[in-house]
Formats: C-alpha cells, sequence, structure tokens
C-alpha cells in the first residue's frame, strides 16, 4: 500500500504559496527526516515512489520549488535561481522547526544542497547528490538550455511519451514506451484547454541562460562543507552533466563518499533503480 501524503504549503518572504508533500512517517518516529529536493524542470512527484519507500521509518518532505507543480510561480524570473529556492526551503525548514536531517538532492537539488551546506555546516546527517557536483559540464549545461522553456503541448498521453523519447532518448536508450509514459506523467499535466503541457513556468529559461545561474561559481568550496558527511553519489554511466573526473575529485575531497554509476543512463537516473535503492537504504540505515 503506498505510504500516504499530505499536500502542505508555506510562504516565501516575497509572498508565493508554495506546495510541499508531506510524508509524516512513523507515529512515534525518532530518525531524522529526509528533505528530497527535485531537478529544474522537475517536481515532488519524481520522489513519489522512493518517498514511499522511506515513509515507514522516517518522515520525508519534497517541496516543489517556486513555479514548478503546484507552487506558485514567480512575477519575476529573475528569482528563479538556485540562491532563491534555498532561501524558500530554509524558510520552510525553519517553520518546521528541523534543525538536521537528511538531504538527497537531483541535478538542481543537488547544487541547492551545496549551498545550504555551506551557509550552515553540520546540520546534515547524510546526504544523496543525484547526478551532480561542484562542477558542471558545459555540454550538459547546453543540452539542457536546448529544451528548457520550450512550452510544447501535446493531444495525448502517448504523443507526450513519444516526444519526450525523441528529446531524451540519448539520455535513456533502453526505455520501452511504458517507461516514457511513466517519465510524461511525472513531468507533465493535463492543461486547462486539455492539452498535456510541462508541469513548470516555462520563465524558469530566462534566468538559467544568465552566466552563473545554471550552476553558481565556487561550488568546490561549498562542497567541502560536506568533507566528512556519509555521502551516496549517484551518476548516470552516459551522463553529460557529471563527468568521471569530477566524481574522482569529490571522493578525494570527501573519503566518507561512496559512489554508485548507473549504466546506460544518462542525466539524470530516476532513484529507483535497485542498486540505487539498495545504496540508499544502507546510507539512511546508518544515519540518526
Amino acid at each position: 500500500m503506498a505510504a500516504a501524503y499530505e499536500d502542505r504549503f508555506w510562504t516565501s518572504s516575497d509572498g508565493l504559496n508554495l506546495h510541499y508533500r508531506n510524508y509524516p512517517g512513523p507515529d512515534d518516529g525518532t530518525r531524522l527526516p529526509v528533505l528530497c529536493m527535485h531537478g529544474l524542470t522537475r517536481n515532488a512527484r519524481d520522489f513519489a515512489s522512493l518517498a514511499e519507500a522511506l515513509a515507514p521509518t522516517r518522515r520525508v518532505i519534497v517541496p516543489e520549488m517556486r513555479g514548478r507543480g503546484m507552487s506558485d510561480y514567480a512575477p519575476d524570473s529573475d528569482s528563479y535561481s538556485p540562491l532563491t529556492y534555498v532561501q524558500d526551503v530554509e524558510k520552510l525548514l525553519a517553520e518546521q522547526g528541523i534543525e538536521r536531517f537528511v538531504v538527497i538532492g537531483t541535478s538542481m537539488g543537488g547544487l541547492m544542497t551545496m549551498l545550504m551546506a555551506a551557509a550552515k555546516p553540520g546540520r546534515m546527517a547524510a546526504v544523496v547528490m543525484n547526478d551532480i557536483g561542484p562542477e558542471v559540464q558545459a555540454d550538459g549545461l547546453s543540452r539542457i538550455s536546448g529544451y528548457v522553456g520550450q512550452g510544447r503541448s501535446y493531444p495525448t498521453w502517448v504523443h507526450a511519451a513519444r516526444g519526450l523519447a525523441e528529446a531524451h532518448g540519448a539520455a535513456f536508450p533502453g526505455y520501452d514506451l511504458d517507461q516514457w509514459l511513466e517519465m510524461a506523467k511525472r513531468t507533465m499535466v493535463v492543461s486547462q484547454s486539455g492539452r498535456i503541457v510541462f508541469d513548470y513556468d516555462m520563465a524558469i529559461a530566462e534566468p538559467f541562460a544568465k552566466p552563473g545561474n545554471a550552476a553558481p561559481p565556487n561550488l568546490w568550496l561549498a562542497f567541502e562543507a560536506l568533507a566528512g558527511v556519509p555521502m551516496l553519489l549517484v551518476r548516470g554511466g552516459l551522463s553529460d552533466l557529471l563527468s568521471a573526473e569530477t566524481v574522482t575529485q569529490m571522493g578525494a575531497r570527501n573519503p566518507a563518499m561512496r559512489t554508485v554509476t548507473v549504466p546506460g543512463v544518462g542525466h539524470a537516473p530516476t532513484l529507483d533503480e535497485p542498486e540505487v535503492r539498495a545504496a540508499i537504504h544502507a546510507l539512511l540505515d546508518a544515519a540518526e
């Protein structure tokens, strides 16, 4: 049976109504909560399966950043930046009284993890970084720039799935139609017109194109704030965003890091792969 979650909201400092899924965990739970943070064009549905697997033993919080999912779209597109997302999430954590926690961050969510660690070291008991590091490959950023904010729509879910396959087939060469359909339903919704559209504000593409916004500079310094923190680094074997060389450097700077590479997958693994799921459970079992 799927773990139940509550749709909850909090208010950003600039007045936006932001949404998060709250998986309460056990009534007598004493283990640290898990904060899951999604990628650039994604939303809380990305973590549905993982959150359901973790919720029997601890609370799981899955915020949707401004401009995604059920969260308000920002009137000022310049606020679509990792630093602003971090401010939003910090406000949520403060309101919930959460001072120590585990983080799972995919892509942009991993960038946010490093920024949060640098700002307030020592709060994270364990970290999962999904296909992201302190150094981001230009090829990957260029590829993302080529599709973010395009605003395509589709008449049926099958059309949407085939559109995703055309755009991202190089990253998931082994996917069949059912898997593309699953990805479509993670990333898209039915609009008021009945067309299937991406579940984010197309305006996020505007600041993404500005230098230093897609991947903030000096992230090696931010990553070093996680030195000694038990960490799982998940990398897609075909990733064009996280290089093998960067992975090696990350391991040298944090000997507490374990790496799982998912073969035949690019950016980014779903975190539902059996070897990844086992590694996440092992990491969290050892955490507080």
